[in-house]
């Protein structure tokens, strides 16, 4: 009997909700009220017909079906009519409302879980006023930038103009393809720093002083970039040093992004990150692979500190003498060795130049053993695989004994000026002037001399 007490009470308890404490139920407007007063008066309970416990239940069993169905609390109630909001001045008054109510509910409740969907939604709605979504176009160029428009619809990329997170559901974006700087499509026209790529094509030089300070005075107590008034003191701005320009910046255009400073890698051989501009970030992204740094003239006593270098010249150098073997061979050209060197161009044009990433991946170790594989791998078509190169060799005409020598053997010499191969011990020990050399000099000498003719004369 009592089983059957209980299944009628949920009946009544559930009608009963849903005629007066339903959540999901909109007010009805004046109309609907006029319209419809049979069924608002079928819909009328009083306080009284709610239906009492049974004579075995619990005084708590109530409140625990209560809490189980939602009538604690209406939760859903007020959020509605926020929603439904067209005024922007409304959802910023319901957001702030929503804010006090997660300060004020438990830590890691339900209840606060719920509210801060709710103020995620609200900011959302805010955000779809301010932005509307219309027709942009696909590309944009504006001081030397090339937008164009994203289709991603991540929401964890941040506006490098106004410091705002990017809501890719509902508002459209931009990223320029040579600087990757990103923007709201709102905030294009307030763009006013040019794009550092052209910076990279025009002029691809390093600062190459360690945080050239100058002051704030020199800049006025302004950002170096947007000519916002910043202080040491963080009014009305925080100033904060790039430790690449040594100027001061504002905190929109300085996020304390970490950057591996060229200077201190060629005075101070240190690779540790420190805090630089946005700017200044993007321009050293863009660098950090082009081989501008001519080491020897920068810092020629960098190779007496870091013995890597020293292999890495050597290597270099190895490498420089290899390559008139491939451009001549058939097989090197069809095998196309050289493009195991594509990502380090410079490396079979010259010697001198150094990328930071170059030197970046020596101070790791890593440019080491991935060069010293490619020479391997060089010097094996050269002097094992390919008979065409193999008989380009070179034979000491100094001591005219031993196997075939190259150019980039560890322990042969080369001349300088006709680029005749040696033992280097035999060039040392006999003399250091080249004898192919000496033998060239004395026939010219010879061609010029005039049979017959009388030098005192």
């Amino acid at each position: 009997m009592k089983g059957w007490d209980a299944m009628e009470y949920d009946e009544k308890l559930a009608r009963f909700r849903q005629a007066h404490l339903n959540p999901f139920n909109k007010p009805l407007g004046p109309r609907q009220h006029e319209q419809e007063p049979s069924e608002k008066a079928q819909e009328v309970i009083s306080e009284e017909t709610l239906p009492e416990l049974p004579a075995g239940e619990p005084d708590f069993h109530y409140s625990e079906r209560m809490m189980d169905l939602g009538l604690s609390e209406d939760h859903f109630s007020r959020p509605v009519g926020l929603f439904l909001a067209s005024d922007v001045q409304q959802l910023r008054q319901a957001i702030e409302e929503c804010k006090q109510v997660i300060l004020e509910l438990p830590e890691q409740s339900e209840k606060q879980k719920d509210a801060v969907v709710r103020l995620i939604h609200l900011r959302l709605k805010l955000q779809e006023l301010k932005d509307p979504n219309e027709e942009e176009p696909n590309i944009r160029v504006l001081l030397e930038h090339r937008f164009y428009k994203e289709k991603s619809k991540s929401v964890k990329q941040t506006c490098d103009k106004c410091n705002t997170i990017i809501w890719g559901l509902i508002q459209t974006w931009y990223t320029c393809t040579g600087c990757y700087y990103r923007c709201h499509s709102k905030c294009l026209n307030l763009i006013s720093k040019p794009c550092v790529s052209s910076k990279v094509s025009h002029q691809a030089e390093y600062e190459l002083n360690i945080c050239p300070e100058t002051g704030l005075d020199s800049q006025d107590y302004r950002c170096a970039e947007c000519r916002a008034p910043i202080s040491l003191r963080g009014v009305p701005s925080e100033a904060r040093q790039c430790d690449y320009t040594g100027q001061y910046y504002c905190s929109h255009c300085h996020w304390n992004d970490l950057a591996v400073i060229p200077a201190r890698v060629v005075h101070n051989w240190d690779f540790e990150p420190r805090k630089v501009s946005r700017c200044s970030m993007r321009y050293l992204a863009l660098m950090v692979s082009r081989p501008v740094l001519r080491l020897r003239e920068i810092n020629p006593l960098l190779f007496n500190y870091v013995e890597e270098l020293v292999e890495i010249r050597k290597l270099r150098q190895d490498i420089l003498l290899m390559k008139p073997y491939f451009i001549t061979c058939k097989e090197a050209m069809e095998a196309r060795l050289l493009l195991q060197l594509q990502d380090r161009q410079h490396f079979v044009e010259n010697d001198e130049m150094y990328s930071i990433q170059d030197l970046l991946e020596v101070h790791m170790g890593r440019l080491s053993c991935s060069l010293t594989e490619i020479h391997t791998l060089f010097a094996k078509h050269i002097k094992l695989d390919c008979e065409r190169c193999q008989a380009k060799g070179f034979v000491c005409e100094l001591c005219k004994e031993g196997d075939v020598l190259f150019p980039f053997d560890s322990h042969t010499s080369v001349c300088n000026d006709c680029s005749a191969v040696f033992h280097r011990d035999c060039y040392y020990d006999n003399s250091t002037t080249c004898p192919k050399c000496a033998r060239l000099n004395l026939r010219k000498q010879s061609l010029f001399q005039e049979p017959g003719l009388d030098v005192d004369a």
